[in-house]
């Protein structure tokens, strides 16, 4: 599923594109698309046909267009979630159809054009919805990408990611001296840091030297510290490097991969040797994924 490098990589590359575009119409070819907006395709289709972009933002995994304010409506964002192969892709007008496409909208932008905005998606755990932008809960910018104070209803309840410059360092250090849970499975607990998935809590545990399974409370703030740290310091890197790409299902809006996978040094490396001491990489079961690790450097305290 992509995590927060791969959705930024998206936000960043549609906005040049559709910032300051009138949406000219939409087409829905497939209703599972919208399983999170609460009305028909139809309804979908006109709520958005004639709508100005007002921008884009990014909250963890969570991806949003800030639309022009509605008289009737209000306040309201494009939501869009990846799923696990989701593409947001930048094609020319009339394009030929994208394979696993789903919906498809048609744009105008004042400099580039006229556009088509594609959203495909092979495994249909994606969607997209028009949803309502409610004010932050701290009053800080919803998102990274827009300064406004607001949030999707959806993506309220979604803690801020550590590259958030709202997010609270301390907060999460309480978060981690509260839980007996095992600290991989809070640094996956969406509503105590977002946009860390699977690959990345690997790279930052294995970069902080901790075990999966450590207990959350049983970490110094040293240990915490540390491994806030980390968890910044392989996202930014990720992020410079676009990402990571096992196969072609997270490509950026040209259809191009990232290039991370070639810098990991735990998360899909079973049977490799550690970058830092040469022991085996391990790889486990956790709940219903895997936990990468050295068995060495990363021991249980």
């Amino acid at each position: 599923m992509p995590e927060l490098p791969e959705v930024e990589v998206v936000r960043a590359g549609l906005a040049p594109a559709v910032t300051g575009a009138t949406i000219l119409g939409v087409e829905v070819f497939d209703p599972r698309a919208l399983t999170r907006h609460a009305g028909s395709p139809a309804d979908f289709e006109a709520r958005l046909a004639g709508r100005a972009v007002r921008g884009t933002a990014r909250r963890g995994k969570f991806l949003w267009l800030m639309l022009a304010d509605d008289p009737a409506a209000g306040a309201e964002a494009l939501m869009v979630h990846l799923g696990m192969s989701g593409q947001m892709l930048l094609r020319a007008p009339g394009a030929p159809a994208e394979r696993h496409e789903r919906v498809r909208f048609a744009i105008a932008h004042p400099e580039h054009g006229e556009l088509a905005v594609v959203f495909a998606d092979q495994r249909t755990f994606g969607s997209l919805a028009i949803d309502p932008l409610i004010p932050t809960l701290d009053g800080a910018a919803g998102g990274f990408g827009d300064d406004a104070p607001l949030v999707p209803a959806q993506a309220a309840h979604i803690a801020r990611d550590p590259l958030d410059p709202a997010f609270d360092d301390a907060g999460f250090r309480r978060a981690l001296a509260r839980r007996s849970s095992a600290v991989k499975r809070v640094l996956l607990d969406q509503s105590v840091i977002s946009g860390v998935g699977n690959i990345y809590a690997d790279e930052a545990l294995w970069a902080a030297r901790l075990h999966p399974e450590t207990r959350a409370a049983d970490l110094s703030t040293r240990a915490a510290n540390r491994l806030l740290a980390e968890v910044r310091a392989v996202l930014r890197k990720a992020l410079a490097e676009g990402g990571t790409s096992f196969d072609a299902q997270y490509v950026n809006v040209n259809g191009e991969v990232g290039y991370f996978a070639h810098s990991l040094n735990a998360y899909g490396r079973a049977g490799q040797p550690c970058p830092r001491c040469g022991r085996a990489i391990v790889r486990v079961a956790f709940t219903n994924r895997s936990s990468h690790f050295c068995p060495r450097c990363q021991r249980v305290r």
